[in-house]
């Protein structure tokens, strides 16, 4: 009997096991209805659970009783939780989850800019590649003029963009405008930027159609990120055969110090190395530096940067219409700036950032026994916000104030002395937004309001950017803006009224990054109008001056960078193609501006002998011809140069774990490179006008330079700056 009663008992309990299992199934898909396989559905805080299968179906059984909460991951969507009841024996639940935006690595907008930095995932343009690119010679731009959508004006320096002008582009650091980026420099004599490579540990390189907090640049911007926190205490030296510096950093813990002095002369060179040029007195300069980093809290940055530059030269110049004789310039440059800036992060969903930079820029020039002093003075203020106003769209808005103050003073030998100046005061504010539609999509619209105290007229300016993403490693991307800039100082100092020179940018992209390799290849389309237009140059007559001015450019440029299939070899190739034409200036119909050259080829290559401990580098520059005008060939613009070659190649070795001994040639090859022709005023007696040629300044030219680093383990070097 009581075994009987034990065996009913038993199968009692076992029958109510049973019927307490309950069996939950359904299906997992995306918010369009596709299956979703392999994604995790459990009950929470339980073990209870499995993976959907290939077709998005899911089935599994639990003894939890009552109210649950039933979990579904799944990677790049939403975890969801729902409610579910289990008092039945069987349960369908069918499950839609909402995609999961990534901001960080999901879709990015790609048209026309060029980004790297360390908190970028994808990076193509390093600054070490700045400081290792053969044919810079630790030159900013020099190395920026590497990478497609850029021209090689060898008698200039500077940036010229996408059939833009040198002043096209404008530099900023930390987001704060940096006015006069380039060394002072005579006419066809090239320059080169003002700034360490080794301050910056990112560059934004902008070829069109650029966030809406960039403005008054027509063609290009160009941002550099400042480093933060030093690493350590450490003191640098630097022998070099164009002059020498020394650096000294303080580290605490939240706290760094640097400072820095370099004196360059160029005359001990130029004697060893015969000059194409004319140099009564070569080029010297004194640049010192000031850079102070604190971090404030836990996330706030106050960073203040100084830079005083003073330098001089005096150089002959052949006159064409002076029957042989030359023109003395005699110039003297003194240079600040001054660039603090702070950033915090207010909270979750706000962060805030804001600075200021000043600059003066204080030329004299003495042209044969004529004295022309100019000086500029101006200020950026900013403050900006970003807002994540929601998971899917983030705001960037904030208001800015440009002061530029200009003055020039003439005084020619023969005549009464005449000064002009002007003050102009541009308030700015801009709102920026992208809505990440998913993370294949995202969407950027902008507006720029500024307005001008100088002409009381007010603009805005729109801006347009949109990228899809195709599969995991390439993208699409569009861009489209209107950008403004005022008039080139020398204009609006003889015409204040003169109106802005305005941009329209439309720019198509398509970027495939993967493992090490980088492909872009973009076109576009740049539309110019109120252009500055003058009867003749050096004209003081404000009547002669006007906004007629108009042109395009359109073309194609193309960049592949590889890191990986040689090992312990990174090259990059670009290309570029640009048909641009202009009437502009004292143009008298449209063509092709005589800085232009259809085509432009750079091809970079850098490997690191390890047995050697040194790194080899090679740079080839090609441009095809640039148009000039010949008076001496019916037509306007009829005449070409030759193209332009330059190989260049460098080395940085490894002599001692804290001593660099670094080598570099530009042009090996020695080509005599032909950037254009003045041509005589007057024809001679056969009825020819005669021509002088605009020529490099040497051949080549030959850099060495010995880089010490003092620490107090002496193991550390600047092979990662050089």
């Amino acid at each position: 009997m009581k075994t009987q009663i034990f065996v009913i008992l038993a199968l009692m309990v076992a029958a109510s096991m049973v019927n307490a299992q309950t069996i939950i199934s359904g299906v997992v898909t995306d918010q369009k209805g596709e299956t979703l396989p392999g994604a995790n559905i459990y009950l929470k805080d339980t073990f209870d659970g499995t993976n959907s299968k290939a077709d998005g179906t899911f089935s599994f059984e639990t003894e939890e009783t009552g109210n649950q909460i039933l979990v579904i991951s799944f990677i790049g969507f939403k975890t969801l939780e729902r409610p579910v009841d289990l008092s039945a024996s069987a349960l369908e639940v069918n499950i839609s989850l909402k995609e999961e935006i990534n901001k960080v690595d999901g879709v990015t907008i790609a048209a026309g800019a060029f980004e790297a930095s360390d908190v970028k995932k994808v990076t193509v343009l390093k600054p070490l590649d700045i400081v290792t690119t053969a044919s810079a010679a630790g030159d900013i731009m020099g190395a920026i003029n590497t990478l497609p959508g850029t021209a090689t004006v060898g008698e200039s320096g500077r940036l010229f963009v996408r059939g833009g002008e040198g002043y096209e582009t404008k530099v900023f650091i930390d987001g704060m405008e940096a006015r006069n980026a380039f060394g002072a420099t005579a006419p066809n004599v090239p320059t080169r930027g003002r700034f360490s490579p080794f301050l910056f540990k990112g560059t934004i390189f902008s070829t069109g159609g650029y966030s809406a907090e960039y403005g008054q640049a027509l063609s290009s911007a160009l941002v550099l990120n400042s480093n933060d926190i030093a690493a350590e205490t450490q003191g640098d030296v630097s022998l070099m055969s164009v002059g020498g510096d020394a650096a000294y950093t303080k580290r605490w813990e939240k706290t760094s110090l640097s400072g820095k002095i370099q004196h360059t002369d160029l005359r001990p060179y130029q004697d060893l190395v015969k000059q194409a040029f004319d140099w009564e007195k070569a080029p010297v300069s004194t640049v010192g530096e000031i850079v102070f980093r604190q971090k404030v809290k836990s996330n706030g940055w106050l960073k203040v940067y100084a830079n005083a530059d003073q330098s001089n030269f005096i150089i002959r110049q052949p006159n064409i219409n002076r029957g042989g004789l030359k023109d003395t310039i005699n110039l003297s440059n003194d240079y600040f700036y001054l660039n603090a800036t702070y950033k915090d992060i207010l909270s979750s969903k706000l962060s805030i950032r804001g600075g200021v930079s000043t600059t003066s820029n204080a030329e004299n020039i003495i042209f044969n026994r004529d004295k022309v002093n100019g000086k500029e003075v101006g200020a950026h203020f900013k403050l900006g916000l970003n807002w994540d106003a929601s998971e899917r769209v983030v705001v960037n808005f904030g208001t800015e104030y440009f002061h530029k103050k200009f003055e020039r003073a003439i005084d020619p030998a023969s005549e009464a002395a005449v000064q002009f100046d002007f003050t102009d005061n541009i308030t700015s504010s801009f709102v920026e937004a992208d809505y990440f539609a998913s993370n294949k999509f995202i969407l950027r619209a902008g507006l720029r309001f500024e307005n001008s105290s100088l002409l009381n007229q007010s603009w805005a300016s729109p801006r347009l950017a949109a990228s899809y993403k195709v599969g995991e490693k390439g993208q699409f991307s569009f861009a489209y803006g209107s950008f403004l800039q005022a008039p080139q100082n020398q204009y609006a100092l003889v015409n204040t009224d003169l109106k802005p020179e305005e941009a329209t940018h439309y720019i198509l992209n398509y970027q495939y990054i993967h493992d090490g390799r980088v492909f872009r290849i973009e076109g576009y389309q740049k539309d110019y109008k109120n252009l500055v237009k003058f009867s003749s140059p050096n004209d003081f007559n404000p009547l002669n001056y006007n906004n007629a001015g108009f042109g395009q450019a359109k073309g194609v440029d193309i960049f592949w960078r590889d890191s990986k299939t040689v090992k312990n070899t990174d090259y990059w190739v670009s290309y570029s193609y640009v048909d641009s034409e202009r009437n502009y200036q004292d143009f008298s119909i449209s063509g092709t501006p005589s800085f232009l050259s259809s085509h432009n080829f750079s091809w970079v290559i850098k490997h690191f002998v390890q047995p050697l401990r040194t790194q080899f580098g090679a740079t080839y520059n090609y441009a095809s011809t640039r148009p000039f005008h010949n008076p001496n060939l019916p037509g306007f613009q009829n005449d070409g140069t030759p193209a332009f070659h330059d190989l260049s190649l460098n080395a940085a070795i490894l002599f001692k774990q804290n001593i660099i001994l670094y080598l570099s040639s530009s042009n090996v090859l020695g080509r005599d490179n032909v950037f254009g022709y003045q041509y005589a005023n007057s024809p001679n007696a056969q009825g020819v006008f005669e021509r002088q040629a605009v020529r490099q300044a040497a051949k080549r030219f030959i850099f060495v330079g010995l880089f010490i680093t003092l620490t107090k383990n002496g193991q550390e070097n600047q092979l990662r700056n050089l």
